[in-house]
């Protein structure tokens, strides 16, 4: 464990929750990483990918999940009152406005460069982290805010929402004809984020309900009759897909013990934004995050990549993003219906996160470490973004499951 700041205290009868000490190293973690990324804006208000020492990536293109996420990750450095938030936020949001959003054929551009569209597709992953983009603006008081959340919201009504099954259709060519009868979790688990954030930006029912369509479909019926493992790709006919595989980064073979903690602190997240009833959801969540933790969970620490459709690990590599939802699953655990050995587990993942993934001279985390448990670059250009582990610092100090930005302005 690092000696640099303390992470909790010896008390075994105080939760890291609402220990001070550990409470002040989630918001130093916080403030750091900010620290790390503010330098990525460049003078014409493009987003730089910055190397493990802070330095530009040259060539690498403006990707529109890096794009949003550095929005949604701003507004929440706003909330706690930092003064350089406010032009992260007006870069990103002009850059989706004008660079990303397509002005011929509408929706919004996976990746542009200095020279022009770099990469045309339009993928629903994509589009959704526009919408949680938009709302998390909205809720920060962004003026663009309303016509970026206005203008996603019918793309993705009128391309991507399949009324039918209560899901989000995967990718289409810059002109909207679909290139493939691919279908996802991934995407759907990220329009389940966007709609909630939405829904809270709004008031509008229909964003909280068609996320719970989508958590009916993969948590009620596919993760309860998979052994609480969460099937990723399926056909157009929405029957999982057993034999896909694809990009290996989007779309691994098998399943990803990751989602599946995601998936559970949204299924908490939808439960209480919906008034909290009595409907089996933290149990399901529950169901979830220990069966992930279960599979993938390594004993010299860390959560493998990837499964397959047994449990049996199938791409051992560790990254930083499975921790970090595994901290927010336990910790949404913990304020919703606490049990037994949940704040061994919120230790354990913490205590590991600050031994291997962060990086406590400049900030920021390590996106993987190798067998060896060191830092490495197999995977990833640098430090990819921020959105994932500046979650993990911040959401389980919140008093609720949600209304973050709210929350955190409260605390400053």
């Amino acid at each position: 464990m690092s000696t640099h700041t303390p992470i909790g205290t010896p008390d075994v009868e105080t939760t890291w929750l609402s220990d001070p000490i550990h409470r002040a190293f989630l918001l130093q973690d916080a403030q750091r990483q900010l620290d790390f990324f503010r330098p990525s804006l460049r003078a014409d208000g493009a987003f730089d990918v910055l190397d493990w020492e802070g330095q530009p990536i040259a060539g690498a293109a403006q990707e529109l999940h890096s794009t949003t996420r550095m929005v949604h990750s701003y507004v929440l450095g706003k909330a706690l009152g930092r003064a350089d938030a406010d032009a992260m936020i007006d870069a990103g949001m002009a850059f989706l406005w004008n660079r990303h959003r397509d002005a011929e054929h509408g929706g919004y551009l996976w990746a542009v460069d200095d020279a022009g569209i770099k990469d045309g597709t339009k993928l629903a992953y994509g589009q959704v982290f526009v919408l949680l983009a938009a709302s998390s603006a909205k809720l920060a008081g962004h003026p663009d805010a309303d016509r970026l959340l206005a203008d996603v919201s019918e793309v993705i009504d009128r391309h991507y929402w399949d009324e039918a099954p209560g899901l989000l259709r995967d990718e289409y060519t810059r002109d909207w004809q679909p290139f493939s009868t691919y279908r996802g979790m991934n995407a759907n688990m990220h329009g389940v984020e966007a709609h909630l954030a939405a829904f809270e930006a709004t008031g509008e029912r229909l964003y909280l309900d068609r996320a719970g369509r989508i958590l009916d479909f993969f948590i009620t019926r596919m993760a309860a009759g998979n052994g609480w493992r969460v099937p990723e790709h399926y056909t157009d006919a929405w029957e999982v897909d057993p034999d896909y595989a694809g990009n290996p980064m989007f779309r691994p073979a098998g399943t990803t013990p990751g989602h599946s903690l995601e998936l559970g602190r949204l299924t908490l997240q939808h439960w209480d934004l919906a008034g909290r009833p009595d409907d089996g959801a933290p149990e399901r969540a529950r169901h979830l995050v220990e069966r992930a933790l279960a599979d993938a969970w390594t004993p010299e620490g860390g959560i493998v990549y990837t499964l397959d459709h047994g449990g049996a690990v199938a791409i051992p590599d560790r990254y930083w993003w499975p921790v970090s939802e595994a901290i927010g699953a336990i910790a949404a655990l913990i304020k919703a219906q606490p049990a037994p050995g949940d704040e061994a587990w919120y230790r354990r993942l913490w205590t590991f996160a600050d031994a291997a993934f962060i990086d406590h001279a400049r900030g920021g985390w390590f996106p993987e470490i190798d067998p060896a448990g060191k830092p490495t670059g197999r995977q990833f250009q640098g430090k990819p973004d921020i959105y994932h582990s500046l979650q993990a610092a911040l959401y389980p100090s919140l008093t609720g499951l949600s209304r973050h930005v709210e929350e955190l302005a409260q605390q400053r």
